[in-house]
């Protein structure tokens, strides 16, 4: 090391006990099968969904950027974090859930409608998504 003194940390009687539960708990390295018995386990998500969802935020961002929409107007449109939508955007946030995708997509379709001024639909609207 250094050569300087290092103080020992001082535990509690809570410290102690606290970082024996945590051990206790992790002390047994559950499987595959284990964690999937218990409910605790997610699959991995396949790469043909991975790049489904990237395609569809891809051109939900191309389709926000020709509106002329920033992410803050869709920030709160959609009642999401300006830095969420910009993770989204760029593929940060590898699996985002059914939720986020959905109250993006409906709120920027909402805002490509209201902005467009047309009164006419451009591509297909959320109820639409649903049924495909």
């Amino acid at each position: 090391m250094n050569g300087k003194n290092v103080a020992k940390p001082k535990w509690t009687a809570a410290d102690r006990a606290r970082h024996k539960a945590v051990r206790e708990q992790f002390a047994h390295c559950p499987t595959q099968e284990d964690l999937q018995a218990s409910g605790d386990y997610e699959s991995p998500v396949k790469s043909g969904a991975y790049f489904a969802v990237r395609l569809v935020v891809h051109e939900l961002k191309q389709a926000r950027q020709a509106a002329g929409l920033t992410l803050a107007t869709v920030a709160t449109l959609t009642g999401m974090g300006q830095a969420a939508l910009s993770r989204l955007e760029r593929g940060l946030q590898p699996n985002p859930t059914i939720d986020t995708l959905w109250r993006y997509g409906a709120r920027h379709w909402s805002a490509n409608r209201v902005n467009a001024g047309s009164g006419q639909s451009h591509g297909a609207t959320p109820r639409q998504w649903e049924r495909d």
